[in-house]
C-alpha cells in the first residue's frame, strides 16, 4: 500500500523522522519497501497572481505578464496558452533552482523577464507541459509552492503480510504506529449524517453466508459536476488512484482512510430494490473497466429487479455508474466473506483495490462508520439530502476469546515479561482483555482476523515489545558431529563426480507440464496440484527426464551445440497404500558433440556408449547389468534397463524419435536416470596385495550368434573364470565377409596373474581352455 506520510501523521504523529518511522514499522512486522519524495528538490518557487496579460511586441506566441509574487509586481514573459488575468500559478523567482537548472533574469525578444511561470513538468511533478501549473484561488500570493501543495511530503510503500488486511488503510497503519511507538491515536471524527429525507432502497440478502452485512443509503440532489477538492485529489494521487468525479473519489478516499471499500450507484438507474445473491447461469454484466463478463454461479453479485448491477466486492457495473449528470446516489458499504472473493481476481485476469481488501478481510464492524464518513464528505462537497441507513444483516463472524498465559510467553520468547508489561502491550494494540493471575482472556477486535490462537498473541507481544529488545541467547545444545559412513557417498560427492565428467548441474521446478508426464512417463494420472502457479506447472513430476529435455531444448534454441546437464532432485509418485512416495533421483542428459571442438580428435556426436561410460563411472561397483528394454521416453532399439542384484535402479538410452521431433531437437540426446540411494550406497574400499610379477595377456576371438548378449557372455565368464584370471574385457566386434551372416565375432582380452608366483605355460593354457569351454558349451561359440 502506498500512502502519504503527512496524511498518516494527521492520525498519529510520533517524534520520529521518516526513516526512523519506517524502521519502526518494519521491525514491528509491517515492512516499508520504499520511501519516495513527492516532488524533486527545488526552491524559490512561489504562488504568483497574474495581474495583467499583454501581447509581446515582437512575438505572436508570447505574452508579457504582470505578476504579484508577494512584493513588487514582476514582469515575466510567458508562452503558455492558459495564462489569463486573475489566475494564480507556480512562479519561479530569479535565482530559483529547478530540476532543469537555475532561473536567471533574461531579455526575451527585447523584453526583460524577471522569473518564469512554471508548468508541472518544469517542477518535476508530472509530464504535463501544456500550460502553466494553476493553483487554487485561495492560495496567498508569495507563499512557497512547496507549502501550498505540501510537496515536502514523503510516500511510504508498505508490504503487509496477507493476514494483515487491517493494515491496508491509513487508520490501520496509524493503529500500528500508535502500538509500536506508544503515541496517541487521533482517528478522524465521524458524525452521523442528518436525515433529511425518508427514501430507502430495499435490500435482501439471498446469500446470507457470503454477505452477512449490507448497508446502504440514498442521497438525493447531489451535484456530481463540482470539482473534487484539491486535498482529496492529492491524497488519492499519492496513493496511486486517479481522480474520476467527486462521488467516486469520495468512496476511494474513504476506502484508503478507513479500509472499508464502498461503491456508489446512480440511484436513478436502479430498478427497484437490491438483492445480494449468486449469479445465475447465462447472466452478463459490463463492468466499469468495460469488460463484458458471462457470469457463473460462483460469482456473488449485487442485482436489482432486472439484472446484476455490480460484481460484489470486486467492481461495479457500467449501467449503474455515477456520472456527471447523476443527481441521486445510493452508497453501498458491505462485508463480504473473504472466501467468496478470494481467487476471483486471478480467475478474471484483473483485480481492484476493493477485491484486494475483501479477500484479506475487512472490519465487519466498520461498515456503518465508513458509510457515515462517505455521506459526510458527499454532503460537504456535492450537497444533497441524506436518507436513513438501510441495513440487511445475518450472522457475522464471531470473535472467540483467546487465552494468553505468561508462562507460555516466557517459554516461546525466552524472556521474562510481567503481567504489567503484557497488559500494556495488549492495551496499545487496542485489545479488550481481562486478567486473572498469570492468564489473560483476550477478545480480538473485529478488524484483526489474524488473531485466533495463543501463539498469535505471543507474536503480537514480541513485535510490540520489540525484537531488538529480545537478547540473543547462546544455544545450550551440545555440538555433536553427525556420522559420516565411509560406505555411503553424499550428494555433494556425486555432484563433484558428474562435474568432473563434464556435466553441469541444472536445478528445475518439481512442478511440470502434464504433457511431459504423458510423453516421457506414460503417466495418465500424475499428482495434480490444487493451486498451480501456472497452467504449464500443474502436476508433480515423477521423473527428471521432462525437465532435462526441456532445458536441452532451451539451450539448443540458443545456438548451443554441446549440452551436458545433470540434476539431483526429488520425484513424486503414488504408493500402493495410497500414500505419496518421494524418491530422490539422479538424471543426466548429453546432446550434440561428444567432445569440445578441437583439432586433435575428429568431431562426432555423443552416443549411447559415451553416456554408458559416465553411468558406469558413477556407480559404486561394477556389478550393474544393462539389459535391452523399452521405456516410454527412449528409442525402442537404443535403451536399456539398469539393475543391480536383481533390482532395477535406472534407465539409459537415446530419446525417442517421436519426442525428438515434438520438442524440436536437431539431434537425439542420450540420457539416463538413476535411483539416488543405489548410487550413494557403495562399498568400503578393500586393500588388495600388489602383485610382484607381471601379468600375462591372452586374446580370444570367437564367433557367436548375432543375438548373443555381451552382458550375458561377460557375466558367465566372470562367474566361471579360474582363480588366476584377473580380468576380462571386450576389445573388438567384427561383422563382415569373413563371418557368416547372422553371426558376429567378439574379441576378448584376458588378463592372468598370480600375486605370489610367475604362471607357467601349462597353467595359462589350462585357464584359457576353461574359458573357451564355457563359451562353447553355453553360447555355442567357435574359435576364430
Amino acid at each position: 500500500m502506498k500512502f502519504s506520510e503527512h496524511w498518516l501523521r494527521t492520525f498519529v504523529n510520533p517524534p520520529l523522522s521518516t526513516r526512523e518511522l519506517a524502521d519502526a514499522l518494519t521491525m514491528g512486522g509491517v515492512e516499508v519497501e520504499t520511501i519516495e519524495p513527492v516532488a524533486p528538490p527545488f526552491e524559490r518557487v512561489v504562488v504568483g497572481e497574474v495581474l495583467s496579460v499583454d501581447r509581446h511586441p515582437d512575438a505572436d506566441r508570447l505574452t508579457v505578464c504582470q505578476v504579484n509574487a508577494g512584493a513588487a509586481p514582476l514582469v515575466i514573459v510567458c508562452g503558455a496558452p492558459n495564462v489569463r488575468p486573475g489566475v494564480r500559478a507556480a512562479t519561479a523567482l530569479v535565482g530559483a533552482r529547478l530540476p532543469a537548472g537555475e532561473i536567471k533574469a533574461a531579455k526575451v525578444r527585447g523584453v526583460e523577464s524577471h522569473g518564469m511561470l512554471c508548468s508541472a513538468k518544469e517542477l518535476g511533478l508530472s509530464g504535463d507541459a501544456e500550460g502553466v501549473m494553476l493553483l487554487g484561488q485561495d492560495a496567498p500570493a508569495g507563499t512557497d509552492v512547496r507549502v501550498v501543495l505540501d510537496l515536502d511530503d514523503r510516500l511510504l510503500t508498505t508490504k503487509p503480510t496477507p493476514n494483515r488486511g487491517d493494515c491496508l488503510s491509513i487508520l490501520g497503519m496509524a493503529r500500528e504506529v500508535a502500538a509500536v511507538t506508544g503515541c496517541k491515536l487521533t482517528p478522524v471524527l465521524v458524525k452521523p449524517a442528518m436525515i433529511a429525507i425518508q427514501d430507502r432502497l430495499p435490500v435482501m440478502l439471498e446469500a446470507r453466508d457470503a454477505c452477512p452485512r449490507y448497508c446502504g443509503r440514498m442521497v438525493r440532489g447531489v451535484n456530481a459536476r463540482v470539482a473534487t477538492p484539491q486535498w482529496i485529489a492529492e491524497r488519492l494521487a499519492r496513493s496511486g488512484i486517479h481522480s474520476i468525479n467527486p462521488v467516486v473519489d469520495i468512496t476511494n478516499y474513504t476506502m484508503l482512510e478507513l479500509g472499508q471499500p464502498l461503491h456508489a450507484f446512480d440511484g436513478a438507474r436502479l430498478a427497484g430494490g437490491l438483492r445480494v445473491r449468486f449469479a445465475r447461469a447465462g447472466e452478463k454484466i459490463t463492468l466499469l473497466n468495460a469488460e463484458v463478463l458471462e457470469l457463473t454461479s460462483d460469482f456473488l453479485v449485487i442485482a436489482d429487479e432486472r439484472d446484476p448491477v455490480a460484481l460484489a466486492g470486486i467492481m461495479g457495473g457500467m449501467e449503474s455508474a455515477v456520472v456527471a449528470a447523476t443527481h441521486d446516489v445510493f452508497l453501498e458499504s458491505a462485508y463480504f466473506d473473504p472466501d467468496v472473493i478470494a481467487g476471483k481476481s486471478r480467475l478474471l485476469g484483473f483485480g481492484s483495490d476493493s477485491s484486494y481488501r475483501f479477500e484479506r478481510g475487512v472490519d465487519f464492524e466498520g461498515t456503518v462508520r465508513a458509510l457515515e464518513r462517505a455521506t459526510q464528505l458527499v454532503l460537504e462537497i456535492c450537497g444533497g439530502q441524506a436518507g436513513p441507513i438501510t441495513e440487511a444483516r445475518a450472522q457475522l463472524p464471531r470473535r472467540r476469546p483467546v487465552t494468553l498465559r505468561l508462562t507460555r510467553v516466557q517459554d516461546v520468547l525466552g524472556i521474562k515479561l510481567g503481567a504489567k508489561q503484557v497488559g500494556s502491550v495488549l492495551r496499545r494494540l487496542g485489545f479488550e482483555f481481562t486478567a486473572a493471575g498469570d492468564k489473560f482472556r483476550v477478545v480480538p477486535p473485529s478488524y484483526r482476523f489474524d488473531i485466533a490462537i495463543e501463539e498469535d498473541l505471543i507474536e503480537e507481544v514480541a513485535r510490540i515489545h520489540g525484537y531488538d529488545n529480545i537478547p540473543a541467547a547462546v544455544p545450550a545444545a551440545p555440538a555433536v558431529m553427525l556420522p559420516a559412513p565411509e560406505a555411503r557417498r553424499d550428494a555433494a560427492a556425486i555432484r563433484r563426480q558428474l562435474v568432473a565428467r563434464d556435466y553441469q548441474e541444472a536445478v528445475t521446478y518439481s512442478f511440470v507440464d502434464r504433457e511431459w508426464e504423458a510423453d516421457f512417463c506414460a503417466n495418465a494420472e500424475p499428482i495434480a496440484l490444487a493451486n498451480p502457479i501456472a497452467s504449464q506447472m500443474s502436476v508433480m513430476r515423477s521423473s527428471l527426464i521432462g525437465s532435462l529435455v526441456d532445458r536441452v531444448a532451451f539451450n539448443a534454441n540458443h545456438r548451443q551445440t554441446r549440452v551436458r546437464l545433470f540434476e539431483i532432485g526429488r520425484c513424486f509418485e503414488r504408493g500402493g497404500d495410497g500414500n505419496y512416495l518421494q524418491p530422490v533421483r539422479i538424471g543426466g542428459i548429453a546432446y550434440g558433440d561428444a567432445l569440445q571442438e578441437q583439432w586433435g580428435v575428429a568431431a562426432r556426436n555423443v552416443d549411447f556408449y559415451d553416456v554408458k561410460s559416465d553411468v558406469m563411472a558413477l556407480l559404486p561397483t561394477r556389478d550393474a547389468r544393462f539389459d535391452a528394454a523399452a521405456h516410454p521416453a527412449l528409442h525402442p532399439g537404443k535403451s536399456a534397463r539398469i539393475s543391480r542384484g536383481g533390482t532395477v535402479i535406472g534407465w539409459i538410452g537415446e530419446l525417442h524419435p517421436r519426442w525428438q521431433q515434438k520438442y524440436d531437437l536437431r539431434l537425439a540426446p542420450v540420457l539416463f536416470e538413476l535411483d539416488f540411494e543405489h548410487v550413494a550406497r557403495g562399498g568400503v574400499p578393500v586393500y588388495n596385495e600388489i602383485p610382484k610379477v607381471p601379468p600375462v595377456r591372452r586374446d580370444l576371438a570367437v564367433i557367436l550368434d548375432e543375438a548373443a548378449s555381451y552382458e550375458a557372455i561377460l557375466e558367465e565368464l566372470s562367474s566361471r573364470k579360474p582363480v588366476v584370471v584377473a580380468d576380462i574385457w571386450l576389445f573388438d566386434v567384427y561383422r563382415g565377409p569373413a563371418v557368416q551372416k547372422g553371426k558376429k565375432s567378439l574379441a576378448f582380452r584376458v588378463l592372468l596373474q598370480d600375486t605370489h608366483k610367475t604362471l607357467t605355460d601349462a597353467e595359462i593354457d589350462s585357464a584359457v581352455s576353461q574359458l573357451i569351454q564355457v563359451l562353447q558349451k553355453r553360447f555355442d561359440a567357435k574359435l576364430r
